[in-house]
C-alpha cells in the first residue's frame, strides 16, 4: 500500500532563490543565473498507518526578510569621505580639478639615509592648491623608496630628502600640469611619467587609482616604485605570465592582467 504524501514538501520545494554577480569594471563572468532550491525528499509514513490516520498539515512559506549590511560609521577624526590610507597618503580631501595654478611648491624638511650603498637625495614638491598635506605626502614617498622590496633591496642604494638640490624630484600635479611637465609624452590628463629628473605623480591618480587596482595604497605605491624606476634607468616591462606579480615597471596603470598587481622591484625581498 503506497501512502498519501502531504503537501509541506511540495510548497518547500516551490521556493527559489536567485544569485546576482555584483556589477563591476573587473566582472568578466556571463549573466546572473538562477538557481533553484531543491527540495527534500517528503518523509515516508510509519507503517502500517492508514491513509485516514494522516493528517494533512498546511505549513505556510516563511517570509524572509532581505538582508542588509548598515552602511560603517565614519570616523569622526578623519576629514569626511576620506579613509586613514587616504591621510597617510597626505590627502585632505579627494576633490579633484584639472588645474591647480602650476605653482610648486617644495616640502620644507630632510631626512637621513636609512640604508647603505649610493644615497639618492629625493625633493618633494606639490603643486600649490592641491588638498594635500606635503609633508604627509613626502613621508609616504620616502617610506615607499625605501621599503625593504623597493629598489634598494639588494643594498645597491638608499633614498633621503632634502628641500636643495637633489637628484630626483617626486611631483604631485593637477593633470593639466603633468600634461605640462611629461611633454612631449602623451599623458592626456590621466597618467603620471618619470622623466628629465622628475616623477611627476597626476593627482587624479593618487586619489582614484586605476580599476586595474584593488587597493588605493597598492597603487600608490607603485606610482612612486614605476616613475622613480624610469629615473634610476628602467624601462618598461611585460607581464611574464598568467597568474605571476606584474614587473613593477609593467605599465599597470593600464593593465595588469593577466599578471597580479605589484607595487615592489624586489617584492619577495624581505627584512
Amino acid at each position: 500500500m503506497f501512502v498519501a504524501v502531504g503537501v509541506v514538501g511540495l510548497l518547500v520545494g516551490a521556493l527559489t532563490a536567485v544569485v546576482v554577480r555584483p556589477a563591476g569594471t573587473d566582472a568578466t563572468a556571463g549573466p546572473s543565473a538562477a538557481v533553484a532550491d531543491v527540495p527534500s525528499s517528503p518523509a515516508a509514513a510509519p507503517t502500517g498507518a492508514s491513509p485516514a490516520s494522516s493528517p494533512v498539515v498546511t505549513t505556510p512559506a516563511p517570509t524572509v526578510a532581505p538582508s542588509s549590511t548598515p552602511a560603517p560609521t565614519p570616523d569622526p577624526t578623519l576629514p569626511p569621505g576620506l579613509t586613514q590610507a587616504d591621510v597617510d597618503a597626505g590627502l585632505r580631501s579627494t576633490k579633484i580639478a584639472a588645474s591647480a595654478g602650476g605653482r610648486l611648491v617644495v616640502v620644507p624638511g630632510s631626512t637621513k639615509s636609512p640604508g647603505i650603498g649610493t644615497v639618492h637625495t629625493v625633493r618633494v614638491e606639490v603643486e600649490k592648491g592641491l588638498p594635500v598635506d606635503g609633508e604627509a605626502f613626502a613621508a609616504f614617498v620616502l617610506k615607499t623608496l625605501n621599503d625593504p622590496r623597493g629598489w634598494g633591496a639588494d643594498g645597491s642604494m638608499s633614498f633621503r630628502r632634502t628641500d636643495g638640490d637633489a637628484d630626483l624630484r617626486v611631483v604631485l600635479a593637477s593633470p593639466d600640469k603633468v600634461d605640462e611637465m611629461c611633454a612631449p609624452l602623451k599623458t592626456a590628463g590621466e597618467v603620471s611619467c618619470g622623466r628629465g629628473g622628475h616623477a611627476t605623480i597626476n593627482f587624479k591618480r593618487w586619489v582614484r587609482a586605476t580599476p586595474e587596482f584593488d587597493s588605493l595604497t597598492v597603487y600608490r605605491q607603485y606610482v612612486v616604485s614605476h616613475e622613480v624606476g624610469h629615473l634610476l634607468g628602467h624601462a618598461h616591462e611585460h607581464c611574464p605570465g598568467a597568474g605571476k606579480l606584474a614587473p613593477v615597471m609593467q605599465q599597470q596603470s593600464y593593465q595588469v592582467a593577466p599578471c597580479r598587481a605589484n607595487a615592489w622591484p624586489h617584492p619577495s625581498a624581505k627584512d
